[in-house]
């Protein structure tokens, strides 16, 4: 590790981390014409944002920040793949690791790892279904679209929302951070689906103001010790492959887990592989 990686590490164990996203809350949230486009052309100039995919692309129409990093798509912009046997991306970004859940574990970088059990709250009969199971971990950078969709379709059964430190999740700081994604804050979401259940964990990293699912608004802030817990029975939300389910005000990293032999990566699934949407991640095994 670099002596200036080590050092952006060390500055991040003491910065004040919620601190510094409630600033970003209160910046990305203005709607000062001036300073809003401002920020939005240098966004689009630096990270080669495709404006062309945008469903609306005058930026004046945008009445902030926030508004423009959570653009709508144009509906062709995409497509979800079709084959009902077929697990969709659920973000564009880029897999940071892919692979098997091995013994409750679960691959962070060289040397590192966390357990299923932490990342889902520390409850162990929670984290059961998915041991010996497989898990994606998929970063959006500035550039990308911060919209979050269904990889296949499920019924909502809980929803836990796991307070925590706001580290960077880039790759530099996800390969020196131990725990890193079992120690940021960051939103659990697990469905039923037809082939058992799948998570998606919605992590949040410095600079993040807010998480957002479609069926609560933000879930985040506020940020509380404790952690909280919603449980879905009655009128439960059901999401359709493809349909919205959650967004990032600002970017981070989704986690998608699924149980023991329900699902295989495609081959190409690999840490580096860049994503779109609704691409083909994976398939259903054929003895499900």
């Amino acid at each position: 590790m670099s002596i200036k990686v080590t050092l952006i590490t060390l500055l991040q164990y003491i910065l004040p981390h919620h601190l510094l996203s409630q600033l970003m809350r209160f910046f990305t949230h203005c709607e000062h014409k001036t300073w809003k486009n401002l920020m939005i052309n240098s966004i689009i100039k630096i990270y080669k944002v495709n404006m062309d995919e945008a469903n609306e692309q005058d930026i004046n129409a945008y009445a902030s920040f926030n508004h423009f990093f959570t653009r709508e798509l144009k509906e062709s912009a995409r497509i979800i793949v079709k084959s009902s046997d077929s697990i969709a991306s659920p973000a564009d970004g880029v897999i940071s690791q892919a692979g098997i859940i091995s013994q409750g574990d679960i691959f962070q970088a060289k040397g590192k790892s966390f357990t299923v059990t932490e990342l889902l709250g520390g409850d162990s009969q929670r984290a059961v279904a998915f041991n010996e199971g497989v898990f994606s971990t998929i970063y959006l950078s500035p550039k990308d679209y911060h919209r979050l969709h269904m990889p296949l379709t499920g019924t909502l059964k809980e929803m836990i929302h796991i307070p925590g430190r706001l580290f960077s999740v880039n790759v530099a700081t996800v390969n020196s951070v131990p725990r890193l994604f079992a120690r940021n804050e960051r939103v659990v979401c697990i469905f039923d689906t037809e082939v058992g259940e799948m998570a998606l964990i919605l992590v949040g990293a410095i600079f993040v103001s807010s998480i957002e699912t479609v069926w609560h608004g933000v879930v985040t802030p506020p940020t509380i010790s404790s952690v909280r817990h919603w449980q879905y029975t009655d009128d439960a939300p059901l999401l359709r492959k493809g349909e919205e389910m959650g967004r990032f005000n600002m970017g981070s990293t989704i986690i998608v887990l699924f149980a023991r032999n329900k699902v295989d990566w495609e081959k190409n699934h690999l840490a580096g592989h860049p994503l779109e949407l609704g691409q083909s991640i994976g398939k259903f095994k054929s003895a499900v």
